[in-house]
């Protein structure tokens, strides 16, 4: 044992929405507050974000695909979750048990892990009335996840941008693990 303490680490999963590319914004805030960060995209994410930027702030590649048997695990284990921007796609998915990403399989078993998790869904309001999407909350809710309270933004507005929080994800996980500062 070195004696070194290891920091709290912080997945961001970042899905494929509007304001994806902005995603930088609550990695550096979580960094400022004491995390360690790794970033997990959605394979249809990759298009939104600066992965080379990402993988410069955080020190770790950007996931997006499973690694194969044998190599080695490119980010330390979870202390904490937050999806942010979570997609009407993703959210969906994830409180139906679907795991056919990465992305998704890191959330289904984060689960049964009990790794706290924050959702910060960016969907448009036609999108938001589906019933399906409000069952999924819900469902979310119950397995003890924090959902944000980002009202949907109209849609083809690509709006709500300029209201879309990032730091919330790490209000509503609190002084779990990283927020020593």
């Amino acid at each position: 044992m070195s004696g070194e303490v290891r920091r709290p680490f912080l997945y961001v999963v970042v899905c494929a929405a509007g304001v994806a590319g902005d995603v930088g914004t609550l990695v550096a805030a979580a960094q400022e507050r004491g995390w360690g960060v790794g970033v997990v995209a959605t394979p249809n994410a990759l298009a939104f974000i600066d992965e080379a930027a990402l993988a410069a702030r955080t020190g770790y590649p950007v996931r997006s695909a499973w690694r194969r048997p044998g190599d080695v695990r490119p980010l330390p284990p979870a202390d904490a979750i937050a999806v942010a921007p979570a997609t009407f796609n993703t959210v969906n998915k994830w409180a139906a048990g679907f795991a056919d990403t990465l992305a998704l399989g890191i959330l289904a078993e984060a689960y049964g892990l009990g790794i706290p998790t924050a959702v910060l869904p960016y969907v448009n309001s036609a999108m938001a009335a589906h019933p399906a999407y409000g069952e999924s909350l819900a469902r979310l809710r119950t397995m003890g996840v924090r959902v944000s309270g980002y009202e949907p933004h109209p849609p083809k507005s690509g709006g709500g941008a300029d209201r879309f929080r990032w730091e919330e994800a790490l209000e509503l996980l609190g002084p779990l693990a990283g927020d020593a500062g």
